[in-house]
């Protein structure tokens, strides 16, 4: 078979890009990988320092590589909506946005918006983002939304009583909710960008099992056992973000996609078109979960590109 791969891809001068969490593990290699075929990207990260010795490991391997750093907390909502403020200051497109940046399976915490962490980073602060920075997506020629996922979709559901730990936490379930989330927004949004004739499209992707450091939460005995384990199971986090890349630069895609590793149960293996759980295409939990989303972030979709079309028609 003819897999996709990065040397593949045309080389993409003079568009931009935004990856969260850039500076680390998978996000890391997605900016390396965009940089390689000459995407400006804008690492937006919650640690400058740390993002700073990113930068200059990536540029001693590419010198040519467009970098700019900017600071986003995922965790705070405030930080979100300054992080796109000033974005919109500085650009006037956007060509890519990767939701990376993530935590797994964390112990309990609350956020200063009284979401739960691992919901509020990998989900509603994505959420919030990308609604914010659909008026300079839209200026870009087929732009591009790519959420990441995860193999832990498939272990939990949508729990609308107990979205942010009202009732009870468990570490692994909203993880598995939180990456649920992010597969279910991911389609959702595709569907409205298609349906409000947007020239731009959603993808969703995972990394399989790749060897990061979000594994450093993970249970004591698994922990033991990962330099075991790891090597027949999962794969290098270089390759880990080949259906991030692909989502990004791939021309034959069409909008809606999944991309996870061929191997199996998309452990490792190369990117492509892959299934996801029977949770993850619920259109009565999509539907819910957006409204939800949207009267949790304060923020609605669409709405000012509403309100144009309404002034324009009177």
């Amino acid at each position: 078979m003819n897999f996709w791969s990065l040397s593949k891809a045309k080389k993409k001068e003079g568009k931009i890009a935004i990856v969260t969490g850039a500076n680390a593990g998978i996000g890391y290699e997605t900016t390396k990988g965009l940089a390689s075929v000459g995407v400006e990207v804008i690492m937006a990260c919650r640690d400058l320092q740390k993002a700073e010795t990113a930068k200059q490991k990536i540029l001693k391997s590419l010198p040519e590589a467009k970098l700019t750093l900017m600071e986003i907390d995922l965790a705070s909502l405030a930080s979100v909506r300054a992080f796109a403020k000033s974005f919109k200051s500085q650009y006037n497109k956007l060509d890519m946005l990767v939701n990376n940046a993530g935590v797994m399976m964390t112990p309990f915490q609350k956020t200063e918006d009284g979401l739960e962490l691992q919901m509020e980073v990998n989900y509603f602060g994505h959420f919030l983002l990308t609604g914010l920075l659909i008026p300079v997506l839209e200026k870009s020629f087929r732009s591009r939304v790519v959420s990441l996922s995860s193999l832990a979709h498939r272990w939990g559901d949508i729990h609308f009583d107990n979205l942010n730990a009202e009732k009870s936490y468990d570490k692994r379930q909203f993880y598995a909710q939180s990456k649920l989330a992010c597969l279910i927004f991911a389609y959702h949004l595709d569907k409205k960008l298609v349906k409000k004739g947007f020239d731009m499209h959603s993808y969703a992707a995972h990394p399989g099992i790749s060897n990061t450091n979000l594994m450093r939460n993970l249970p004591g005995w698994l922990r033991f056992l990962s330099p075991l384990l790891m090597p027949i199971f999962s794969q290098s986090a270089e390759k880990g973000a080949l259906p991030i890349l692909r989502a990004c630069l791939d021309d034959t895609l069409n909008g809606g996609e999944y991309i996870g590793p061929s191997g199996t149960k998309q452990y490792k293996g190369h990117p492509v078109i892959v299934d996801s759980d029977y949770n993850s295409k619920d259109k009565y939990k999509a539907k819910k979960l957006w409204k939800e989303s949207e009267k949790i972030v304060d923020f609605e979709y669409f709405k000012d590109r509403e309100l144009k079309k309404e002034a324009q028609a009177s």
